[in-house]
């Protein structure tokens, strides 16, 4: 575990998302033929900036849609055991959900995921306050955190490997509290044979600052509008860092045995979601941070997640140190989302590779300092499969 707690020098972001996607929401067959790369409007924000929607496509007739407002995924389609095609993120058909009534869907989250405890932290002797929007904390980089702003597109086109768009953002000095002109390069990539969409994230800054990108995909593998409490979950980890009332670490890294946080054996995520049992019901379920068993940059299986009525298969890799594990227990029945379906009540499972929340302000967590002259990167990959 020494490696986990050394100091990161640099910090490597890349999240790669692989699935089978079909043109519709639910169909039987999609058209395959050569990669591509088409976009279009898709409205403008509230100060008259334009988004657009980019489309990938490879030769299998995988498909992913990307919008330049927050980076945010807006839609995977993956088969079930019977080639029947879903769409198994949840999100809106429009801009203006994403606008006004978003908890973060299928978002770009910087230039900090996850909880920062009461909007504050001490860099190099200097004191910053953060925006605090969860609370007396600061949750995903604040009120107008990466989630909320266009990202300008830098490349979009087929290359060899497949279709790629590549979107940039410079987040200013001082921008929500943070230290440093931080800029970010996020990178999407279709590959043409292996039905693999891949993001990178690539960061630099001037002044020393804390970063801790991640993707905050919701999915339901039975395509959104029922609950995934029957969703089996694996997630390799040994231990987890428990949180206080307002779901800030407590510095601890308890071990996951004997718990309900224990899913080194697969298990539904209803199993023992109503157990009675502190972290439970600080987090209303679990939403919570597992301190993964591979070293720090090396990419390996974090997580695995089945549905067992449609038999679809979501594997999730990284490089990180944490994943935080989330079982949608914010979401009430008020979001109606794609195609006017409600999103319910535990309707959902994200699972965000991540640095530890609260890291700044945690001395014994990996670093989330990022230096002037060093490079930030991480890696993720979703898998889709059936069985």
């Amino acid at each position: 575990m020494k490696s986990l707690f050394a100091k990161s020098i640099t910090l490597i972001a890349v999240v790669t998302v692989i699935a089978l996607a079909g043109c519709a929401t639910k169909c039987t067959k999609c058209a395959s033929g050569k990669p591509s790369i088409t976009h279009e409007p898709f409205g403008t924000t509230q100060d008259g900036t334009p988004v657009e929607i980019y489309t990938l496509r490879n030769e299998n007739g995988m498909e992913a849609r990307i919008m330049t407002c927050g980076g945010i995924i807006q839609s995977i389609k993956v088969p079930d055991r019977n080639g029947n095609f879903g769409d198994v993120t949840l999100g809106y058909d429009t801009l203006d959900g994403y606008l006004t009534n978003s908890p973060y869907f299928g978002a770009l989250i910087g230039r900090y995921g996850n909880r920062i405890a009461r909007g504050h932290f001490t860099l190099e002797g200097q004191e910053y306050t953060l925006a605090t929007n969860n609370g007396v904390n600061s949750l995903h980089g604040g009120l107008k955190g990466f989630d909320k702003v266009v990202w300008t597109v830098a490349e979009a086109e087929v290359e060899d490997e497949g279709p790629e768009l590549k979107l940039t953002y410079l987040s200013k000095d001082g921008e929500e509290g943070y230290p440093g002109n931080l800029q970010v390069t996020a990178t999407y990539k279709l590959m043409a044979k292996e039905n693999a969409l891949q993001l990178k994230f690539k960061a630099t800054t001037d002044k020393d600052t804390v970063v801790n990108l991640t993707a905050h995909s919701y999915f339901n593998l039975d395509g959104g509008g029922s609950v995934a409490l029957n969703h089996i979950v694996y997630i390799d980890a040994d231990k987890y860092t428990p949180v206080d009332g307002t779901l800030i670490p407590t510095g601890e890294l308890a071990p996951v045995a004997g718990t309900p946080f224990d899913f080194r054996t697969p298990t539904a995520i209803g199993a023992r979601i109503g157990n009675d049992n502190e972290q439970l019901k600080f987090g209303g379920g679990y939403d919570h941070n597992w301190v993964v068993n591979h070293p720090m940059g090396k990419l390996a299986l974090d997580a695995r997640v089945t549905d067992p009525a449609n038999g679809r298969v979501f594997e999730i890799w990284s490089t990180e140190p944490g994943l935080q594990f989330y079982s949608g227990n914010f979401l009430d029945g008020t979001i109606k989302g794609k195609g006017g379906v409600v999103y319910p009540h535990r309707g959902t499972f994200v699972m965000e590779p991540q640095h530890f929340p609260d890291s700044p302000n945690q001395p014994n967590f990996p670093s989330t300092v990022l230096h002037p002259g060093e490079v930030y990167h991480n890696t993720i990959i979703y898998k889709f499969s059936t069985e």
